[in-house]
């Protein structure tokens, strides 16, 4: 596990920068934090590492965004919404999750037993007004 904390929005690039390195070639990341910790703020932040131009906003009411970059095509999940699993299924998460692509799940509680066996899973915590704290492991079940 690794710790990073941090003082302002400004340093959510050097974060996702280290994200990237920590995930070793790793393209599954699941997000947890309470409402308003900054988990899309920060998905944008490592979006922008990885090179997408697209805007990157919450797929909070179409469960799924898909961005590109020159060398990556990126899923971005917001599973807030979702009443049931079925939800999960009806839009073919599977097609989503295996695949060599990246995926970045905001809200993986609400569809926990679907995950993959291995992933990154980033804890962000706060800390302050400004101050998070990202908890950065690797799981493996």
């Amino acid at each position: 596990m690794k710790s990073i904390c941090i003082n302002s929005v400004a340093e959510l690039t050097t974060v996702a920068e280290q994200l990237l390195v920590f995930a070793n070639g790793d393209k599954f990341f699941v997000f947890e934090g309470e409402m308003a910790a900054g988990k899309t703020t920060f998905i944008k932040a490592f979006c922008e590492v990885l090179g997408v131009q697209d805007v990157v906003s919450s797929p909070t009411f179409s469960i799924v965004n898909e961005y590109e970059s020159d060398k990556y095509l990126v899923y971005h999940f917001d599973f807030y919404r979702i009443k049931n699993l079925q939800e999960a299924y009806d839009i073919g998460y599977e097609e989503y999750f295996y695949n060599d692509n990246f995926c970045l799940i905001e809200w993986p509680q609400k569809i926990e037993e679907l995950l993959p066996d291995n992933y990154i899973k980033v804890e962000i915590s706060i800390t302050g007004d400004t101050q998070r704290t990202f908890n950065l492991s690797k799981i493996s079940n």
